[in-house]
């Protein structure tokens, strides 16, 4: 087909009439998704009212910190990361220090361990003799962050930059602080901060994907994990607010959330049932390449995040159709699509058929859901 030239002087130099490429891909630390895999476990021997968990980074072992008992209790999986074959080994109380404990935290490499001190305000540094073995714990130090009620402390995985979550006088923020020194929390200075209250204003943990490009917070004002991204990895300041997940079927009291070192399983610890609830947290992606066609089909395997590649330069017009054989799955579509209506479309659980057309090089698409329930 020949080129064609619209009225406004636009021009497509080419017309792809034949089916585009697809890469379909799947990967971790998404809530679109989630579902909870219908496995608990119960810690109510031990502590009935925990605060915070923390996983080895092998799954081989689980950390919950007790708030009744003012402990560390340490629990083995004799199933990687199936938190149904959890069975409780031995504890280390940290009372001595904060009559209040909230949150629990490990270095990588299970040689330090930190609590985060509701009373003193605080972090508490402990060094372990022995790696991942919570007897052999001692005290170290401690760093005021002078935050009100801070609930947990998480540290970017080299040991650089430390955070700590608040929920002071009920508005919830994020605090960033820079370490000079990897792990010496002597050496913190405060950074930045990012709220969180728009969405929850009691928060009571939180979460980073390992690049640092999504933080997760547990929000017990409304029993949902809520996930953000971070345009650039750690800084808490290029934060955005993407989508939450509720687990009040699961738990009323939700206090701690941990996530499988790969971002495929997510756990929720509460105090009203005083168990951790384990879930699924698998997202699927569909990136369609412009440059190979204007015709894309694809059926989602779930929830489902999709994304245009190789649009044509500035100038030169495209249009293309992408036909989706829906289960009712959430289907994310970029965020630079202005939308018929102004309002995302709904996936169903029908064949539909979507339209799309750019003009500036994909900064800008303009999109909209042409059909659906097509027989």
């Amino acid at each position: 087909m020949e080129a064609f030239r619209i009225k406004n002087g636009i021009s497509a130099t080419r017309y792809l009439g034949s089916n585009g490429t697809e890469t379909a891909g799947s990967g971790g630390y998404s809530l679109a998704g989630a579902s909870y895999d219908s496995k608990s476990f119960s810690v109510s021997g031990q502590d009935t009212s925990p605060k915070e968990l923390f996983f080895k980074p092998d799954g081989t072992k689980m950390y919950v910190l007790g708030g009744s008992g003012g402990d560390v209790n340490e629990y083995n999986l004799s199933t990687a990361w199936d938190i149904s074959t959890a069975s409780y080994l031995q504890n280390f109380v940290v009372s001595g220090q904060e009559s209040n404990p909230e949150g629990v935290f490990f270095k990588p490499d299970g040689t330090k361990m930190y609590i985060t001190g509701g009373s003193g305000d605080d972090i508490n540094e402990y060094n372990l003799s022995t790696a991942w073995d919570v007897t052999t714990a001692s005290y170290n130090q401690n760093f005021s962050v002078a935050n009100p009620d801070p609930k947990q402390v998480f540290f970017k995985p080299d040991g650089t930059k430390m955070f700590v979550i608040g929920a002071g006088s009920g508005v919830g923020t994020t605090y960033e602080y820079a370490l000079s020194t990897s792990w010496d929390i002597s050496t913190a200075s405060y950074t930045q901060s990012f709220s969180v209250s728009t969405q929850d204003t009691s928060p009571e943990s939180f979460f980073f994907a390992p690049d640092g490009n999504k933080m997760f917070v547990m929000g017990a004002a409304n029993d949902t994990v809520y996930e953000y991204s971070l345009s650039t990895a750690w800084d808490l300041s290029t934060a955005s607010y993407t989508q939450g997940f509720g687990v009040s079927t699961q738990e009323g009291g939700p206090k701690g959330v941990s996530f499988k070192s790969d971002g495929t399983k997510m756990y929720v610890i509460g105090s009203s049932t005083d168990t951790i609830y384990q879930y699924s947290t698998v997202g699927y992606t569909q990136a369609l390449d412009l440059s190979t066609g204007t015709t894309f089909s694809f059926t989602p395997s779930g929830a489902t995040t999709v994304t245009f590649t190789n649009p044509p330069a500035t100038g030169i017009a495209i249009g293309f159709s992408v036909e989706i054989v829906g289960d009712a799955s959430v289907i994310t579509w970029p965020s630079s699509i202005k939308w018929h209506l102004a309002t995302a479309p709904t996936a169903t659980a029908t064949k539909e058929l979507y339209t799309f057309v750019t003009t500036d090089g994909g900064t800008t698409y303009y999109g909209k859901k042409a059909a659906e329930a097509i027989a």
